[in-house]
């Protein structure tokens, strides 16, 4: 009598369970190593740039300010500008604008940093250079000059944009600068105190008016000014972590003084 072996043979079912295993495990370690590597990117934009933008911007402050003082060793000073006269109370602001002396500067060669741009009130030292690019100035920490608009003390309006997130971020908290705070410009020929006057939360970025020579919003004409005078224009981007809109922070020069 022959004996019967009985022969198991495993369903797909049983089959397929080490495979659906391994392929939950490899998604698991995927999405585990696209996260580190996001939160890398995140650590690095908002810590590292930072850091690395405030400590050149930092060095380029004092290597200015080292310069600047180097003619009390006995080397060639500075032209010297005539301070200006205080506003008076009440008076036309374009017939002040004429009678107001006028700024002296030399031209600033493109990426150079030529100026000091202090808000006591937010904390902010930084360095301007000549220009917007991101590269070479922004992303540095430094405070960019619109090229075509007025330098600092001139007649017309000195405007300057700043990151607002990353890369030293000076421009950060220009959103709390309120009517009466400072914003001092200094450079080599003079040191010249401007007072925030007025702001505008947000405007296209398109908006040039924001930067005329009488800054006046294009977007919404009841923000700005209508008559000539001497102004500074903050600018950034708005609201935090995007380049939709800009914020549009303004001044009036109230005094300078050469160095």
């Amino acid at each position: 009598m022959r004996q019967r072996i009985r022969v198991v043979v495993q369903g797909r079912s049983s089959r397929r369970r080490p495979t659906l295993a391994h392929g939950l495990w490899g998604a698991a370690e995927v999405t585990v190593t696209l996260g580190v590597v996001v939160l890398l990117l995140v650590v690095h934009q908002l810590w590292w740039t930072n850091r690395q933008a405030r400590q050149d911007a930092e060095h380029k402050v004092q290597a200015m300010e080292r310069e600047w003082e180097a003619p009390a060793a006995g080397l060639p000073g500075p032209v010297e500008s005539p301070p200006a006269p205080e506003p008076a109370a009440g008076g036309n602001e374009a017939s002040e604008s004429r009678d107001r002396p006028a700024a002296q500067h030399s031209a600033p060669r493109w990426d150079q940093a030529y100026a000091i741009l202090r808000i006591p009130r937010l904390g902010v030292v930084a360095p301007v250079a000549q220009g917007i690019g991101k590269a070479g100035i922004l992303d540095k920490g430094y405070v960019g000059h619109y090229p075509g608009t007025a330098q600092p003390g001139e007649a017309g309006n000195f405007a300057v944009a700043g990151h607002r997130n990353t890369h030293g971020e000076p421009f950060r908290h220009i959103n709390r600068l309120r009517g009466g705070d400072e914003v001092q410009v200094e450079t080599r020929e003079g040191v010249y105190l401007y007072v925030i006057d007025a702001s505008l939360a947000q405007t296209s970025s398109r908006d040039t008016g924001v930067i005329a020579r009488v800054p006046r919003s294009l977007v919404k004409p009841s923000a700005g000014y209508g008559e000539p005078g001497y102004y500074l224009t903050l600018t950034t981007c708005t609201p935090e972590f995007s380049s939709k809109y800009r914020l549009v922070v303004w001044g009036k020069l109230r005094s300078m003084r050469p160095r």
